[in-house]
Order: structure tokens, then sequence, then C-alpha cells
């Protein structure tokens, strides 16, 4: 059993509407799959960098060219997804693009041994709780209109986009409008800065389970400072890249949550360590996303059915960002999603649909 060739895909997809943060406005997901082909089975990853490097300084195109550039001549035969992680350290940073490559060689790995990936991560939940992000609105209006929609949908946790121009007021709105029976969160993406510590003490008002990265991603400091004011809990998303800085912001008490998305930290495996070490150490634990399509909303799935993840993640129903997805769709049922017990992540991409959305599709032989 070795693997033969891999496939790098390359496509796009629209969003069912423009999602708006302080970083910018994204219309389309830009895709990039890998697609392991072995002489016993197949395996699936997604990327999950955005268009432009905005979010994070990974973006697509050059995690594109890393990849084939410098990943790639990692992956023989009989590389593992371990083996492939434990190689890829040599080179620095560009943990999207590792992660997109660790996933498809574990799924790989595991329809072999008809292992679901569930399983393989000693996941313990059949269903997960589904939260949902909303983005920026033009008007308070538009944004209790969409709220009311996603509550209406069944969604167990609502997380809204803010930034200096709208924060305050539109959430002063949806508390109003729904009451403190919502679970509410908000998520800055590093809009402010140390001089905003008085202006964010008013989020105490509302309260909200949790503000998310309201500071520059390498700032630990300043989330220390604000810890001290604040009496809403403090979450890190952009910061954590690894356990090591996983582990660095809450021991020196930058934040009590953690938002882990297996695609920025380098894939499931160092997302496996983070939640083992936030679960040991009580520590808040949920999964983030990013735009994903099936294939990679199939491996968060997997990731948010594990113990410590104690808070609704951002997991939502497909047809949130995409009218048709490339896998088969994942649904909302009671505000949960289901988790998936096949081979691997347990989907592969439809063909047809993939036909669609695919702009161009390299195959790289491995050499044997």
């Amino acid at each position: 059993m070795a693997i033969q060739s891999v496939e790098i895909i390359r496509g796009s997809i629209p969003l069912v509407t423009p999602f708006v943060t302080s970083y910018g406005v994204e219309s389309d997901r830009n895709l990039l799959y890998i697609h392991i082909v072995g002489d016993a089975a197949e395996g699936w990853g997604e990327c999950v960098a955005l268009s432009d490097p905005l979010y994070s300084s990974e973006y697509v195109d050059g995690a594109d060219e890393v990849i084939r550039r410098y990943l790639m001549p990692l992956v023989g035969s009989q590389t593992t997804a371990e083996e492939f992680n434990i190689a890829a350290r040599a080179i620095n940073g560009h943990h999207m693009a590792k992660a997109a490559i660790e996933s498809a060689l574990l799924d790989y790995e595991l329809r072999i041994r008809n292992e679901s990936l569930v399983h393989f991560l000693g996941a313990t939940k059949t269903r997960v709780p589904s939260g949902v992000a909303v983005g920026i609105h033009p008007s308070i209006d538009d944004l209790l209109k969409t709220v009311e929609g996603h509550i209406a949908e069944g969604y167990q946790r609502v997380k809204i986009k803010i930034d200096k121009r709208s924060d305050i007021e539109p959430i002063r709105a949806v508390r109003a409008a729904f009451g403190n029976g919502l679970m509410l969160q908000v998520d800055a993406n590093s809009a402010y800065s140390i001089a905003d510590i008085a202006h964010l003490s008013q989020l105490d008002e509302f309260n909200l389970l949790l503000i998310e990265q309201p500071f520059a991603e390498g700032d630990l400091i300043s989330h220390v400072e604000l810890s001290r004011e604040l009496h809403t809990p403090i979450c890190l998303d952009e910061s954590i890249t690894s356990l090591d800085l996983a582990r660095t912001a809450v021991e020196m008490g930058a934040c009590s949550v953690i938002n882990v998305k297996p695609g920025r930290v380098g894939g499931v495996l160092e997302a496996k360590k983070i939640h083992d070490y936030c679960y040991s150490h009580d520590v808040a634990l949920w999964c983030g996303g990013m735009f994903e399509t099936g294939i990679g909303r199939a491996m968060n799935i997997a990731f948010a059915a594990l113990p410590g993840c104690t808070l609704p993640g951002d997991i939502s129903a497909s047809r949130r960002y995409f009218r048709e997805d490339v896998t088969q769709p994942f649904e909302l049922e009671e505000g949960h999603l289901a988790v998936l017990t096949g081979a691997g992540i347990g989907v592969a991409p439809l063909p047809a649909v993939l036909d669609k959305v695919a702009l161009r599709r390299d195959t790289i032989v491995v050499a044997q």
C-alpha cells in the first residue's frame, strides 16, 4: 500500500452573502485542496488560508507556492501524517499549508485502516452544538434580522463581528431584542489597541460569553492588561498557532478561553495537543471556522467532538456559506451537527460539484 500521486486542486466557490469583518470583506472562497491518491485509498485535505494576508500572514496563493516548492518534497510513498508533521518543522511557519497536507495524509491513512477520524482522536460526542458567526452589517436593523433568522434555524450561539465603528450599540440592540437567554459573544479580529481598554470595558454590561481577539496576535501583554480590567472572558484566536503559544497565553493570563482552528495551528495533530493541554488545565475551548467547505468542515466537526471542546464552535451548516457544498451538505438538526463515523473524515467531494468549482488540477507523481 503506497501513495502514488498527489493532486493539487485550485478553485473558487461563491459565498451565499459577503462576510464583513474588521479586516475586510469575503465574497468567495478561494479553494486549495490536497488529494492523496494511493493504490489502496485516497485522502483529502483543505487549506484554510484566505485570499489575502489580512486575517493572517498566510494567504492561499502563498500556501500553494509553499506546498509545491517546500512541502511536497517531504512526501514519499510511505510517508505518514506524523512523519510529515515532524519533517515539516524544518519549514518555519506556514501552518495552514502544512495542515492541508497533514490532513490529506491522515485521511488517507485512516481510510486504509477503515478507522474514523473521531475514533482516532478519541472524540466522545455523537453530535456537536453549532454556533454561527455574523459579519458586520450596514445597519442595526439588518443585523437584528440576520440574528433572528439564525436563532430561528436553531443555532446554539451567536457571534457578532465588531470593530471600532460598530460595537457597543449593535451589541446593545441584540441583547435588547433577544434577551440574556441568547448565548452571545463578539469577535474583534484584532481591531483594537491598548488605548481602547476603557471603551472595551463597556462590554461587561452585556453578559457576553466572551470577547475574541481584541488586540493584535502578537500583543499578548495588552491582553493581560485587558483581562485585569474586564470581567468578560477573553478568548484568543489568531494568537494561537501552536501548543507552546497556547500554554504561554494561558499561563501569563492573556486569556481564559481558546479558539482552536485545526487548519490554523498546522493540523489536527497539533490541535489535539492544544485540546489535551486545555482539558487538563480546565481552560475553556472551542473550534473555530474559516469558511471551510465540507472537507475542512468534517475535520472540524471531529475535533469539536472531543470532550474538552466545551463551548459551541463556529461550525455552521453548509448552507450558511454555500448554496452547494463540495461534499454532501452538513445539515443543522436541533442546533447540532452530526459527527461522521465513516472511515477517515467520513466525506469526499462530489465529482460533479468538484468539476464545477475546480479551475486548475495538477498531479505530482510521488517517488516510490
